[in-house]
């Protein structure tokens, strides 16, 4: 049986769905992912402006690179990955997606439950006071943005390299993947952590794990089933035999 006819079955027989989605899916959006090719901005390797030693450096210039990013995010549209996903949810109404993605494309494509585990371009929060704000202005009036009330220098609203996931998040999808009959891994390596351990949460409990990607990713031995294609090609093919399952049954 072709994976995508498995794969149609497994989710047929599912209440619980979580859709895991990594830096393919938003690539195929034309997003950038900063991995390989050198890893390099202007010549700044990533990390050297991604951490918050680099803000507390030159605050102008990770706010450069972040605003970059919020200008690609804004020209991006969702692709047919995310808006299979948004389909998914009207199947599945208690679906959530998990994201390791900062740039809200799931949200923009009608995903309405979607936990961001690496936070959101479109987020700020004060360095000084800790106050959370959220801005979908591009460009921002002011690089670097400073706060309306206290008027401290204003951060972006992700997760740095070597900044902890937020607590809250992390153990809501730690607790939504323990209780999926289904997971889709959807354009992930599975070498971040700790988010990859999710999908070891979800197998561990029993959930069939669907991977969806052009290549097996390090998660891939706790698949069910795999999916060798990028996510815009199978994840609509899915939903469509995904209907045609639930019609025969009806």
């Amino acid at each position: 049986m072709e994976p995508v006819m498995r794969a149609a079955l497994l989710l047929s027989r599912a209440k619980n769905v979580v859709v895991f989605t990594g830096a393919g899916v938003s690539a195929e959006s034309g997003l950038a992912t900063f991995r390989g090719a050198g890893g390099l901005w202007e010549g700044h390797r990533v990390e050297d402006v991604a951490t918050p030693e680099a803000f507390g450096r030159d605050p102008l210039l990770v706010w450069r690179f972040y605003a970059m990013r919020r200008e690609n995010a804004k020209k991006a549209q969702p692709n047919p990955a995310h808006k299979a996903i948004a389909k998914l949810e009207e199947l599945f109404p208690s679906l959530v997606v998990v994201t390791q993605n900062v740039d809200g494309l799931h949200q923009r494509a009608g995903s309405t439950r979607v936990l961001e585990l690496h936070g959101s371009l479109w987020r700020l929060f004060c360095a000084k006071c800790g106050r959370t704000r959220e801005d979908h202005q591009v460009p921002l009036p002011q690089l670097p943005p400073r706060c309306g009330v206290c008027g401290g220098l204003e951060r972006p609203g992700v997760v740095w390299f070597g900044e902890p996931l937020p607590e809250a998040v992390l153990a809501e999808a730690e607790r939504v993947s323990s209780q999926a009959d289904a997971m889709l891994v959807v354009g992930t390596s599975g070498v971040v952590w700790p988010a990859a351990g999710l999908v070891e949460v979800a197998a561990a409990w029993g959930a069939a794990v669907i991977e969806v990607n052009p290549e097996p990713s390090a998660l891939a031995y706790l698949a069910t089933v795999q999916i060798p294609a990028k996510a815009g090609e199978a994840l609509p093919a899915l939903t469509a035999r995904l209907l045609e399952v639930q019609g025969a049954r009806a």
